[in-house]
């Protein structure tokens, strides 16, 4: 794909308030407790966010896989933030034990999001295995073609829409493999997530290698972590992309600030589009953009 550099499409902003790494030790404005993460969705839905990217923690603020936590939060979306599209990471993150140890959840915890309640709009699809590594500590992110295609099916079959994740330029060739095979089928909606350390550097350069592997008929978004951030989401505006921001992806605001909570970021990817002549789709329109069906209905009370 060709970047677009006066594209006349709005932009789809995402909020990916809570992570599944690092906590309030981090900054202590991030979200853990479920009322504490439906509140900043529904601020960042009203400052203009229309994709909610969800993940969980227990009590002691430890990312968590429980069915019930993720039931309190979507339902808080569904309530609060009418229309707003919910979606789940597949990837869950890392549960860390008293001593400060972390392992990844199971394939089979990941394989369980497919039966949440109520159904998110969205799950992730992480496109491809490879080592991360966080504060010395590595791990494997196992996400075989084979898993994939068991965990897209299992989507497939409750109507779930998926977000391609890719970490690497070889990943995008997984997917596209998995179109020509008809395990995916239609356009495709990719994350270019850089800056994790064992996937791809956070720079331009890597940024339109990737924008220039999708093809024309997909729509896609950066996932830029850390201090690249802000320059890299501003540079995927004026090409024509859609965003991503959040606590998930960079606890500071600029250099030596904190962020004061995920809608102060959310608010200055506002102003940034609205400054590079785009404007920001509704959830309304970002579903018609992105294919997907009506809002769900929260779990009756």
């Amino acid at each position: 794909m060709k970047p677009i550099l006066d594209n006349p499409e709005k932009v789809i902003l995402t909020v990916a308030t809570t992570g599944g790494l690092h906590g309030k030790e981090a900054n202590p404005n991030l979200p853990e407790q479920p009322a504490e993460i439906t509140q900043q969705f529904h601020d960042c839905f009203n400052a203009g966010a229309s994709i909610a990217h969800i993940h969980v923690r227990d009590p002691k603020g430890r990312t968590s896989s429980s069915p019930e936590i993720y039931a309190e939060v979507l339902d808080g979306i569904m309530n609060r933030c009418p229309g707003m599209i919910t979606q789940v990471g597949n990837g869950i993150g890392i549960w860390f034990d008293d001593d400060g140890i972390g392992q990844p959840f199971p394939q089979q915890e990941r394989m369980n999001l497919l039966n949440l309640q109520p159904a998110p709009d969205m799950l992730t699809v992480n496109a491809g295995t490879f080592h991360f590594d966080h504060k010395g500590q590595e791990w494997l992110f196992d996400n075989s073609k084979k898993w994939n295609k068991e965990f897209i099916n299992g989507c497939k079959e409750r109507n779930i829409a998926n977000e391609i994740e890719v970490y690497d330029i070889s990943h995008i060739a997984n997917m596209l493999e998995l179109r020509e095979q008809g395990v995916l089928q239609g356009s495709l909606h990719f994350s270019f997530v850089l800056g994790i350390k064992g996937g791809i550097p956070a720079t331009p350069q890597n940024l339109l290698a990737m924008l220039d592997a999708i093809p024309d008929d997909c729509s896609w978004q950066t996932v830029s972590i850390g201090r690249a951030q802000l320059g890299l989401s501003t540079m995927t505006v004026a090409l024509g992309g859609n965003v991503r921001v959040g606590l998930e992806d960079n606890v500071y605001y600029r250099r030596g600030e904190l962020a004061k909570n995920n809608a102060q970021l959310v608010e200055r990817a506002v102003r940034i589009i609205h400054d590079l002549g785009r404007e920001v789709a509704s959830p309304e329109e970002a579903r018609t953009m992105l294919g997907l069906a009506p809002p769900a209905q929260s779990r009756p009370r």
